[in-house]
């Protein structure tokens, strides 16, 4: 089962990277890629996998060294619970990513690469795009302060 649960994980995520790099101008893809639910499936095979290694997990977390983190990821369930929280987080960061060069008008030809070196490296993915949004943030594109509720401009 946990070869299974392994294999599936990044599956689970595909969907909506495939939303978010080919039908990236589809309303349905921006109202589906807002919110942070889209991981739960990802969650749910991390839970199971963890519940199985979990004072494993706990000693890694709670005390970690590196040779913890070894011993975490050396049965099979350790190491697929390790990768659905990857799977899991880089899908969010992906997410947010999209949602962001939306809101400052990067071109999807653009996008569409940077997604799938997220997909595939995603610290890089990220600094490239954190680099690019700095870029276009100081290029006299301004940002408006939020006066209002959170995700409202007063």
């Amino acid at each position: 089962m946990t070869g299974a649960l392994f294999e599936v994980t990044f599956y689970l995520a595909a969907p909506f990277w495939l939303l978010m790099i080919f039908a990236s101008g589809w309303s349905v893809t921006t109202r589906i890629v807002s919110s942070p639910l889209t991981v739960l499936p990802l969650l749910a095979v991390y839970t199971v996998l963890a519940v199985q290694v979990f004072p494993e997990l706990w000693t890694a977390v709670s005390s970690p060294d590196i040779d913890t983190f070894r011993e975490l990821a050396a049965p099979a369930e350790g190491a697929g619970a390790l990768w659905a929280q990857v799977i899991a987080w880089d899908l969010l960061v992906g997410q947010w990513m999209f949602l962001q060069a939306r809101k400052l008008g990067f071109s999807p030809w653009l996008m569409g690469p940077l997604l799938v070196l997220t997909i595939l490296l995603s610290p890089f993915g990220l600094l490239v795009f954190l680099a690019l949004r700095a870029t276009r943030r100081g290029a006299g594109k301004p940002v408006e302060p939020r006066t209002g509720p959170v995700g409202t401009r007063g």
